[in-house]
């Protein structure tokens, strides 16, 4: 009977931090996989900027810095992206994303206040497709971002909840994960002219 009672000691708790173990992979494997989700749309918007740049620049040559800033922001963002890309959930790594994002979001903002100035490129039916692909993209990064924070947020109630809490740092699970939270700049409506 004592040998009993040794075994369930010994064994119910192990079988508790297997299934804890387990849960937590599976939830931090979903977050990821919600990260690339966001990675995948997140490029295919860098990948329009050159294009979308590259249409405006020849009507909108009086409009030098205000192509620049679009440039810089696509790589700076672009670079911020991989690093996230590297590290998904990680604080820094998704606070330097979502600020990047933002100041992207904020130059296109610009580029698309001045295209309204100019009939001619706001007329134009390649800058008229790039700009519906941004704004489908932009759509599918908000889907995207939301599936990521729902991930998120399981990973981090998983990892807070019973027995997972008491085991979670000793294997590897210390830290919550970062949600991918709109700055700003993302939540001011864009300037849209009729």
């Amino acid at each position: 009977m004592a040998g009993l009672i040794l075994l369930a000691i010994v064994v119910v708790p192990a079988v508790a931090a297997a299934m804890a173990y387990n849960g937590l992979v599976t939830r931090r494997s979903s977050y990821r996989n919600a990260f690339g989700q966001i990675d995948v749309q997140v490029k295919r918007r860098h990948d329009l900027v050159p294009n979308l740049v590259a249409t405006a620049r020849e009507y909108l040559r009086h409009e030098h810095d205000t192509l620049e800033a679009v440039a810089h922001a696509r790589n700076v963002a672009a670079s911020a992206a991989s690093a996230a890309a590297a590290r998904p959930g990680d604080p820094r790594a998704m606070q330097a994303m979502a600020g990047a994002e933002s100041a992207l979001t904020a130059s296109l903002s610009r580029l698309v206040a001045v295209s309204e100035r100019y009939p001619d490129l706001k007329g134009n039916e390649t800058m008229a497709v790039l700009t519906e692909e941004l704004a489908s993209t932009e759509n599918r990064i908000a889907f995207a971002r939301q599936a990521f924070n729902d991930a998120v947020m399981e990973y981090n109630v998983a990892r807070e909840q019973f027995p997972a809490v008491l085991v979670a740092s000793s294997l590897g699970f210390g830290k919550a994960a970062e949600y991918y939270e709109a700055q700003p700049v993302d939540r001011e409506p864009v300037p849209v002219a009729f």
